[in-house]
């Protein structure tokens, strides 16, 4: 379970209840499944209606993202392209290729595979990073669909308190229950500002933030690689590689995202 997902929605939505039961508030007040069906059903279609349904089936890909810890296989990358360069200095890239086979993560193991192969380095690069472009697009998608549901949250809290409010001015003839349908009809502005701010942004964020690791995962592997297949001397190697894991680190820390296995989507 990512923590920083979790804990952040529960302080949100807390901080939030909270403070309007300090104001005197019930949360009673706060159920109104009218208004609920209006933004959230109404923000459902929406964005139903803005990709394809193709795309929107991975919806359950990308809430397991966003609620749970990934980790990017940093530690392990490193220690196997170092392993790779220092027996290639010795024996020649060709007696890696019995080496391949306990490489767990696909995008090592296909660049590898390519320079074993004698491919030629710029087609080896333009190849990794294609796969890294595919990568980038596929995460975008989950991206947008967070995005645009917090776009569509609040315009149809408005709608909502716009549907409500239409009511009662419809019916002015009992002034008692005046203020409470006002308030009630209010409620639907609340819903839609409070999911798009709490819940749909966040994850939107928290996904754009772990398709960034991924990426610098993929991209210090796809430079170790190249220097592999250059025969540089591994001690460079290294040195490129820390570069690397200190920007992914970093990164990481501001996530919740652990190094260590590789991650989900390559492996």
């Amino acid at each position: 379970m990512d923590l920083s997902t979790v804990i952040g929605l529960i302080a949100g939505i807390g901080s939030l209840l909270a403070g309007y039961l300090l104001e005197g508030g019930s949360v009673g007040a706060l159920g109104q499944f009218s208004a609920a069906c209006i933004v959230f059903g109404g923000t459902a279609g929406a964005v139903i209606t803005s990709f394809p349904l193709s795309s929107l089936k991975n919806l359950p890909n990308w809430l397991k993202v966003a609620f749970t810890s990934q980790s990017f296989g940093t530690a392990e990358a490193y220690e196997t392209l170092v392993r790779f360069a220092e027996k290639a200095r010795r024996e020649g890239l060709l007696s890696l290729e019995q080496e391949l086979e306990s490489v767990t993560d696909r995008f090592t193991r296909q660049g590898m595979q390519l320079v074993i192969d004698g491919t030629d380095p710029e087609i080896t690069k333009e190849i990794l990073e294609s796969n890294i472009a595919v990568l980038e697009k596929r995460h975008r998608v989950g991206i947008n669909v967070f995005e645009a549901a917090g776009g569509f949250g609040p315009t149809l809290g408005i709608i909502g308190t716009v549907m409500g409010l239409v009511k009662v001015l419809g019916n002015l003839s009992d002034p008692n229950e005046l203020s409470k349908s006002i308030a009630a009809a209010f409620i639907a502005t609340l819903y839609g500002v409070a999911s798009a701010n709490l819940i749909y942004l966040p994850i939107a964020s928290k996904l754009k933030m772990k398709d960034k690791i991924e990426v610098s995962a993929m991209e210090m592997i796809l430079d170790g690689i190249l220097s592999i297949q250059a025969g540089e001397n591994p001690a460079i190697l290294k040195e490129k590689l820390k570069t690397h894991i200190g920007t992914i680190s970093e990164n990481q820390e501001g996530s919740g995202a652990p190094s260590g296995s590789p991650a989900m989507e390559r492996s």
